[in-house]
């Protein structure tokens, strides 16, 4: 962050001390000094006090902060969109290959596992899906893109936004089909079993 550097810059320009600046923001030479070196950062009625002091905006008193913050902010939102999708993919294996040996389960038992390992899949699904639709990401080429934190352009946003009905369809299409060939497994196993 460059507050701190922002901090010092400013009050040098103006020839006043740590002390004299610490008076005027009603905190500590200390903690003037501890901002200057990034060891910790003014709150929001500090800004404000500095912002007037040094006459400047707030804006672009921090704007390099900000900057920074909000590129913070989208790798962590990144991050959190690839550990759901691991976790879905890692609950959709374990769903598919656990279903014939917990339902060879005597009783319930096994069909209530299979159950719940199904239903965290189903609410992982979910929250992916919620997750796109917040960001406005439902095209291959639109995650990807958010996933490498850049952004399509105007002409490319269209053409993706034309797909979405398209890649819907066949989504639902391979997903029938996949249902089947599964089914088809599992009764083939259920019959030589």
């Amino acid at each position: 962050m460059d507050i701190g550097l922002q901090i010092k810059k400013f009050r040098e320009q103006q020839k006043i001390s740590q002390e004299e600046l610490a008076l005027k923001v009603f905190v500590s030479r200390q903690t003037i000094s501890n901002w200057e070196t990034n060891k910790s950062c003014p709150d929001v009625k500090s800004l404000i006090i500095l912002s007037n002091i040094f006459n400047v905006s707030l804006d672009s008193f921090v704007k390099e902060d900000i900057k920074e913050m909000r590129e913070i902010i989208e790798k962590e939102t990144i991050k959190k969109f690839n550990v759901m999708s691991y976790v879905f993919l890692a609950g959709l294996i374990i769903t598919t290959i656990s279903a014939y040996p917990l339902f060879s389960i005597e009783g319930y038992i096994g069909v209530i596992i299979w159950l719940c390992l199904f239903a965290v899949t189903l609410y992982t699904a979910n929250k992916i899906e919620k997750f796109k639709k917040n960001h406005n990401i439902q095209t291959y080429k639109e995650i990807l893109a958010f996933i490498d934190g850049k952004q399509l352009t105007y002409d490319e946003t269209q053409q993706e936004l034309g797909k979405r009905n398209y890649q819907t369809i066949i989504f639902a299409f391979l997903a029938g089909v996949i249902a089947l060939i599964i089914c088809i497994i599992v009764i083939f196993i259920f019959q030589y079993f």
